[in-house]
């Protein structure tokens, strides 16, 4: 679809990627961009050195609170916010009031989009699953008609020009960019699971499972979303609300219909019929936490129309994605693991449970409000020593005493973090970085955390 806004007024918050890209798309749409960004160490030229020539000259720059912006003088047409910038707050209180619409960037990027939309969500498995199911469109209908965006570093605004009714968009959004949707309308969907994450912006568990429900707007009957039925809050979803035809995936549980794991078998069910599909040791991902991603990357993309053996060829020659339990390197008989993308505990369940032999973790890092008690309990005999850095550290320290797990060791800083985990491990053993937690008190985001441990790896 396409939204006439040549002419007029638009103020974009956040001069990050979407930030960028959304500015790109509004010039081509004719649209007056302003760019406004709150932190007050950024100068007029650094916010206009991140813009294209044609767009530096075009924008409008604004230094200065959201809540100082001046909505008389100019009349916005719509308010586009980048992911970051929490909405509940009385500057756009004010803004809403007024009458202006609020769009995230995947609304404003939907609604100059063309072609067909595969959108995922979920507390954890996003992005592996979003790289998996690009790839099998891209194996099924040619690379140049796929977008991967989103999410997962591709500003699907700076993007959207380049569709055409052949493309295929694959979006991975999280929780912030769907908290302002209201034309957005996948072809297929899919939330991945819901456990607690980004309590410290949503507040409470409904209100984040209501913002992740909402990658099905607009569908219908006719439509799919993918479910995890092993999940309490999609499993519910999907059997009193989701406005689409659900398709589920399990790991735990046989499916009349879906797709399921028996033993080490992924096994689709339709109509009372079994079709046993690969063995999961046919892959390079492991961890239970991958198969229940290759199952919903099965379920998106046959719903896409792509033939089966298209997908089993590509998933079968996948790997890892950088920084979800990737292998980096054999250093000294030690297996290290680089699994920074675990911002939350359940991300972090999901990467001991992939290990399958003594373990020395590195945890800890920036408080988003989580709890700890079930990351613990899911150690299961595997982790030997807990190596802990970061803001967090006492906090998890004291839940895991209190679950009865001893082996703790703090780190003053992330050199010693390091330091103390090789010296832990044994030949036959593995390290794992896999923090449970944000990477903001030491790090810029989960990428840097996860390159500064390759590096060390490497470098031993």
């Amino acid at each position: 679809m396409t939204t006439d806004i040549k002419g007029k007024n638009v103020l974009v918050i956040g001069s990050g990627l979407s930030g960028v890209g959304a500015v790109r798309l509004l010039h081509q749409a004719g649209a007056a961009a302003s760019l406004l960004d709150e932190n007050d160490k950024l100068t007029a030229d650094e916010v206009r050195e991140r813009l294209s020539e044609l767009d530096r000259t075009d924008t409008r720059i604004l230094l200065q609170k959201l809540s100082d912006i001046d909505l008389e003088t100019i009349t916005y047409a719509a308010v586009v916010p980048s992911p970051g910038v929490p909405l509940d707050t009385p500057a756009f209180d004010r803004i809403r009031a007024a009458g202006i619409p609020v769009w995230s960037e995947v609304e404003l990027a939907y609604r100059f989009s063309r072609g067909r939309l595969a959108a995922i969500t979920g507390t954890n498995g996003k992005t592996t699953t979003t790289t998996l199911v690009g790839e099998i469109v891209k194996a099924a209908f040619g690379a140049e008609h796929v977008h991967v965006v989103g999410n997962i570093g591709y500003s699907w605004a700076e993007a959207a020009p380049d569709t055409t009714t052949e493309s295929v968009t694959v979006a991975e959004i999280s929780s912030f960019q769907l908290e302002a949707v209201e034309a957005f309308h996948a072809d297929v969907s899919a939330i991945l699971n819901i456990t607690p994450d980004h309590l410290n912006r949503h507040h409470t568990m409904e209100e984040y499972a209501r913002c992740k429900e909402r990658i099905t707007n607009l569908q219908n009957k006719e439509e799919v979303c993918v479910l995890n039925y092993d999940n309490p809050g999609t499993r519910e979803f999907g059997k009193k609300r989701c406005p689409a035809r659900v398709l589920w995936f399990s790991s735990h549980e046989e499916l009349p219909d879906g797709l399921w794991l028996d033993g080490d078998q992924i096994v689709k069910s339709w109509k009372g019929e079994k079709t046993t599909l690969m063995n999961v040791h046919d892959m390079h991902l492991v961890g239970r936490c991958n198969a229940e991603n290759v199952m919903a990357a099965i379920g998106i993309t046959l719903s896409l129309g792509v033939p089966l053996d298209v997908i089993l060829s590509v998933v079968r020659d996948f790997r890892a994605v950088e920084h979800r339990i990737e292998f980096v390197e054999t250093k000294n008989g030690v297996d290290y693991y680089n699994d920074s993308k675990a911002t939350n505990p359940d991300a972090a369940i999901q990467g001991i449970e992939a290990m399958d032999r003594p373990t020395v973790l590195l945890g800890g890092g920036y408080d988003k409000g989580s709890t700890y008690d079930e990351w613990i309990e899911a150690f299961g005999g595997r982790v030997k020593k807990l190596v802990l850095m970061g803001t967090t550290r006492e906090k998890i320290a004291a839940c895991a005493e209190k679950h009865g797990f001893h082996d703790i060791v703090f780190a003053e800083d992330k050199e010693e973090a390091l330091r103390l985990c090789d010296s832990f491990a044994q030949p036959g053993d593995a390290v794992l970085l896999s923090p449970a937690c944000a990477s903001w008190d030491m790090f810029p985001n989960y990428e840097a955390r996860g390159r500064w441990f390759k590096d060390h790896v490497h470098a031993l």
